[in-house]
């Protein structure tokens, strides 16, 4: 197991340099910079920028000096947002996506779980139809028409909830609903599918030959083996979810990273463009690298490392 771990956690310190690079000659390969606008600046303020902020050095010291920041947790200055720094803008944005995030997250595995096993159960019954109707529903409703639906009748015309912001509990209703909507429908159809071939499973059949009560056959057997495509499917998603969305970040007006990423991408602003690229590969690599060990603790059959 400490092989395997190591082994991932060089993997992912790879793959993470790998991705700032690839970030960095992505973004200075785009013609024009940072300080490009429609009206021109003059030559003057451009030479001053450009010293200021060492865009004016050859690429390779360029690419060196983001490197060591990049060791060191410093992810530079902002370009458009004079006297801040990535990793403020990260630190004053994530708050917010994390708390909308970790309530859609929590939604998703409360109701999509119980749903896609209640719906397995159930097969070809009415409540199975019913879960399955509305599943596949939210699999073909995009998140940002959740949210304007959301905020057109309960916001608009009903004013039951805040159209905008998270200035109170009741704000969090919306963006959280139209984060989880697709996710809860794909996990209930990816629990149902996966339940049901487990069901089929030859040592299912034995267990209840054996006279072992039903809900310690479904809860022992069934669901625990069922759950590993789930796992696999919620790590990243818990990551993508986690740092914001930029639709619906957007459209209920949050101040989280979805936001600021947006702006860096119109404002050309290169360092926020690579520090929060970087800081989504992060959480993704260590959430897929979580969901590896969690392999272990659903079936003790599949052994890591050299265990194996």
């Amino acid at each position: 197991m400490n092989s395997y771990i190591t082994k991932r956690l060089v993997s992912a310190v790879i793959t993470l340099l790998l991705i700032a690079t690839l970030t960095f000659v992505m973004m200075h390969s785009i013609p024009g910079g940072p300080f490009t606008r429609e009206r021109p600046v003059p030559d003057e303020i451009l030479r001053t920028l450009n010293e200021k902020y060492h865009l004016d050095d050859p690429l390779p010291k360029q690419y060196f000096d983001y490197m060591k920041g990049l060791i060191t947790f410093d992810l530079g200055p902002s370009y458009s947002k004079i006297g801040t720094t990535v990793n403020e803008l990260i630190a004053g944005g994530f708050p917010d996506s994390a708390r909308v995030g970790g309530l859609a997250s929590i939604l998703i595995i409360v109701m999509g779980i119980p749903l896609g096993i209640i719906s397995a159960l159930k097969q070809n019954k009415t409540i199975d139809y019913f879960v399955m109707f509305m599943a596949t529903l939210g699999v073909t409703v995009p998140s940002f028409v959740i949210a304007t639906v959301i905020i057109y009748i309960f916001a608009g015309q009903l004013g039951w909830l805040p159209s905008f912001g998270l200035s109170s509990p009741l704000g969090y209703i919306g963006p959280v609903l139209a984060l989880a909507g697709y996710s809860i429908s794909f996990v209930t159809r990816l629990t149902r599918s996966s339940m049901l071939e487990v069901l089929r499973q030859d040592y299912i059949r034995t267990a209840r030959a054996n006279g072992i009560p039903e809900f310690w056959v479904i809860a022992k057997h069934a669901v625990k083996n069922a759950l590993i495509p789930v796992v696999t499917y919620l790590g990243p998603m818990v990551a993508a979810i986690l740092t914001g969305s930029f639709v619906v970040e957007r459209i209920f007006a949050i101040g989280g990273m979805g936001r600021y990423f947006v702006e860096s991408v119109s404002n050309r602003d290169y360092t926020t463009i690579m520090g929060m690229t970087v800081f989504y590969a992060a959480f993704y690599i260590i959430m897929v690298l979580l969901v590896d060990l969690a392999y272990g603790l659903i079936d003790p059959r599949i052994r890591l490392g050299k265990e194996e």
